[in-house]
């Protein structure tokens, strides 16, 4: 399993994790940031380098106003405590998205969180909040199209790797796999140029129930397969 450098996961199945316990979907997202701080710990010690979670799409927005506020002050929450356990652990924390909708003090704890941790040398461990993989592509394609335009580079120059060098995850490797909890099998606006060549690994387990035990399944299904880029065994 010493390919799997760089894991990303589609955080899914809270809300239902707590309907089916009796509880509202605040206490599954409550539940499911415990089992992220879990997880840090676990994918590091199984020799992961990367760990991208997808915790707060665009789309989020539309749900239940009660529900996003409940999201928000977990964030608030989640982004205080973080400067202290990510120094502990050595962990530099990356966080992806439009960050421009936030409230200002959550943007204000994330510029923090950032350059706090930012020449730690443990896991990298990147939190996508207020993130679509369309929109993201669509402001990388925005500040090229402007660089263009002041003739700082020429259209044809344009490559593969300066799409992927302005992209918010600049600098980071692809995803080598992808798993999405829950039973749904899709990927939902998440990484879309990142894992043109991840594998997807989906699970009925919902996100507050992840731990190491099917961890080690979703990396077992991974080492198994015959892992190819463009026709050229990896």
């Amino acid at each position: 399993m010493g390919d799997l450098r760089h894991l990303a996961v589609i955080l899914d199945g809270n809300g239902r994790w707590a309907k089916a316990k009796g509880m509202p979907r605040t206490y599954g997202h409550m539940q499911g940031a415990r089992t992220v701080e879990d997880m840090c710990r676990i994918v590091w010690d199984h020799g992961i380098e990367y760990f991208t979670v997808y915790a707060f799409s665009t789309e989020n927005w539309s749900r239940p106003e009660a529900e996003v506020s409940a999201l928000m002050k977990l964030l608030r929450d989640y982004m205080k405590n973080s400067i202290k356990r990510a120094t502990k652990n050595n962990m530099k924390v990356r966080v992806i998205g439009d960050k421009s909708a936030l409230a200002e003090d959550i943007r204000e704890s994330i510029e923090k969180l950032e350059e706090v941790t930012k020449d730690n040398t443990g896991l990298k461990f990147t939190i996508a909040i207020n993130y679509g993989s369309r929109d993201e592509i669509r402001r990388a394609v925005t500040r090229i199209a402007e660089n263009v335009k002041a003739g700082s580079i020429a259209p044809g120059s344009i490559t593969e790797q300066m799409i992927s060098d302005t992209l918010d995850t600049a600098g980071y490797p692809d995803p080598d796999l992808l798993i999405r909890t829950s039973g749904e099998e899709r990927i939902s606006n998440f990484l879309l140029w990142q894992c043109a060549y991840s594998e997807f690994y989906f699970t009925e387990v919902n996100w507050p129930d992840f731990d190491q035990a099917e961890l080690e399944k979703a990396m077992a299904a991974y080492a198994g397969r015959d892992r190819k880029y463009g026709g050229v065994k990896a």
